[in-house]
């Protein structure tokens, strides 16, 4: 058994279980939505792409239309697929648009402009994949949504909560204010009723036309006369030419289980399985403090090499993940590794990247067939852009600001310069989102993970697979346990407050590692698959840290 200090967990309870198909997200509402569809037959991406549609309306933080994401799937007959619709640079857009006049660095031109919005692919993506693996019919799946917006819902405390704190952000675009506040611009409370009359109007052209209903005619028009009126880049071209792609996952191997994860433009999944491979030539540690140090030396590494070698595979050597799924590989990135003294991030000519948003947002989605999907989709900040498209009723991302600022920027303080994530047109930005399936033996399902939370994303996936894996913690313990993360640079443990006892940020600091304590890190929607005596049995990990997330079961 693990010893108990190891378990710092939040509210932890035993996970909703069923047999008949599950879904976990951020909303409960949204997870609802997607449970009925399983119970009227559908399958497990036809509940995704219904819950996808529903969480743009009741979770407008990260759930979207304006944005982009990935997702993996899981088909009954035990084959895995992966689909892409990450957000693309513009026609217009240049390697050095992030600089001012001076040729210096523009934070707000790279992250808070019209000039941070790439052209959105989750539209594409759910149409593509509901193509591909759907049952239910379209019209069906995107009409929950619909009534939603139309008819309107509740608002919760937290929703209302981040209305008021967004108000001053929210303030600049008359659009997004004719959206988040009441016609005589003051806040809304806790169980109003929350209505979108233009957000329905665009889900009702999607429901009509697909995804041709959101990147030509009304919608299109819409998009590029709010890019005008702001400076953007998006042009009808740009939105006309966007493709989701199918794509082959990543698959690795950790102590037996099979990872099935997202490849690039994800950096997700390649830096898992790295990862997973260097933890793999070292004993299970269930001391507190050795696993954490062991981890974060882990996390240093992968996080290194992830910079080095990562970027859209369109633009870069399409067989750039193979390193990070050589067993051989991680055995000489841990070959220095000391348990007894932390090793120092050194920059060699690289650096880290500004901070991702972290209110991306993760559900995951299993069927009575055992047909599954782990997807994240995300705007990048909260609320992305803020910038709502007037009379469309949604919000558009500022994921631009994930590509690297300038060629050769690199500071130790956070900014890279490497070639393979800079800006060209129609290239997708690196991301950190790690949608991932872990399958047993036999290729069942037993575990599906992912969490929003930036650059932290890829350690949070990585600490519940290994606290399932190794720790044999039940899915609720797992995902309510204490986390920390490591991105190379800066060079600093960021742990969460539940976790940081003196005693171990002081036996960190011995070592030589340097720990900021945070409130928070991630708000992951997980589920757990166990086979006992010819039953199986789905459990819900449902995340503590974030009052509106839960589970919703087929009937």
């Amino acid at each position: 058994m693990i010893l108990l200090p190891l378990v710092f967990v939040l509210g932890a309870v035993s996970p909703a279980q069923t047999s008949k198909g599950m879904v976990v997200a951020q909303n409960v509402v949204a997870s609802q939505v997607g449970a009925d569809v399983l119970s009227r037959g559908g399958n497990a991406v036809d509940a995704a792409v219904a819950t996808a549609f529903a969480l743009a309306v009741v979770h407008p933080s990260a759930g979207n239309l304006g944005g982009g994401g990935f997702m993996i799937v899981r088909r009954p007959d035990g084959s895995v697929t992966s689909f892409d619709f990450r957000e693309v640079a513009p026609a217009a857009a240049t390697p050095d648009m992030f600089l001012d006049a001076s040729g210096n660095y523009d934070p707000a031109l790279h992250h808070g402009s019209y000039t941070a919005v790439g052209v959105p692919g989750s539209v594409a993506g759910l149409w593509l994949a509901h193509r591909r693996c759907g049952k239910r019919p379209w019209r069906e799946l995107v009409a929950p949504a619909i009534a939603l917006a139309r008819d309107g819902f509740p608002l919760t405390k937290e929703l209302a909560r981040q209305f008021q704190v967004l108000r001053g952000a929210f303030s600049r675009h008359p659009s997004s204010v004719k959206v988040f506040y009441r016609p005589d611009g003051s806040l809304y409370s806790a169980g109003d009723m929350f209505r979108q009359p233009d957000l329905a109007r665009t889900l009702e052209r999607i429901q009509s036309d697909g995804a041709a209903g959101f990147y030509r005619g009304r919608t299109a028009d819409l998009i590029v006369a709010q890019m005008q009126r702001g400076g953007g880049l998006i042009t009808h071209e740009d939105l006309a030419a966007y493709r989701a792609v199918e794509r082959k996952p990543l698959e690795g191997v950790y102590r037996g289980r099979t990872i099935v994860s997202m490849a690039p433009p994800s950096s997700g999944g390649a830096t898992l399985i790295a990862m997973l491979n260097m933890l793999e030539c070292f004993p299970v540690e269930k001391d507190p403090l050795r696993r954490i140090h062991l981890m974060t030396e882990v996390m240093r590494r992968g996080y290194a090499e992830r910079a080095r070698r990562l970027g859209d595979p369109d633009f870069n050597d399409p067989d750039m993940t193979a390193p990070f799924l050589d067993k051989e590989f991680a055995r000489g990135l841990v070959r220095d590794l000391s348990m007894s003294k932390a090793s120092v991030s050194r920059l060699d000519g690289l650096g880290w990247a500004a901070p991702e948003g972290e209110n991306t947002t993760h559900f995951s989605v299993i069927d009575g067939e055992l047909g599954a999907v782990s997807m994240t989709y995300t705007l990048e900040n909260s609320y992305g852009s803020r910038i709502v498209v007037d009379g469309a009723g949604f919000l558009l991302n500022d994921e631009m600001g994930d590509f690297n600022p300038a060629l050769g920027l690199t500071t130790e303080r956070g900014l890279i310069g490497t070639r393979p994530n800079l800006v060209a047109p129609g290239k997708r930005m690196l991301s950190s989102m790690t949608p991932t399936i872990v399958l047993d033996s036999e290729r069942r399902p037993v575990l599906l993970v992912g969490s929003p939370g930036g650059r932290t994303i890829i350690n949070t996936v990585f600490e519940i697979v290994t606290n399932v894996i190794d720790l044999r913690l039940d899915i609720g313990r797992a995902v309510a346990l204490g986390r920390f993360h490591h991105q190379w640079f800066p060079d600093r443990i960021r742990m969460e407050e539940r976790l940081a006892r003196p005693e171990i940020v002081r036996g960190l600091e011995e070592l030589g590692h340097r720990v900021d304590v945070v409130k928070s890190q991630g708000i992951a929607a997980c589920i757990q698959v166990s086979y006992r005596r010819g039953r199986t049995v789905f459990q819900a990990g449902v995340d503590p840290r974030y009052p509106d997330a839960g589970a919703a079961k087929a009937q």
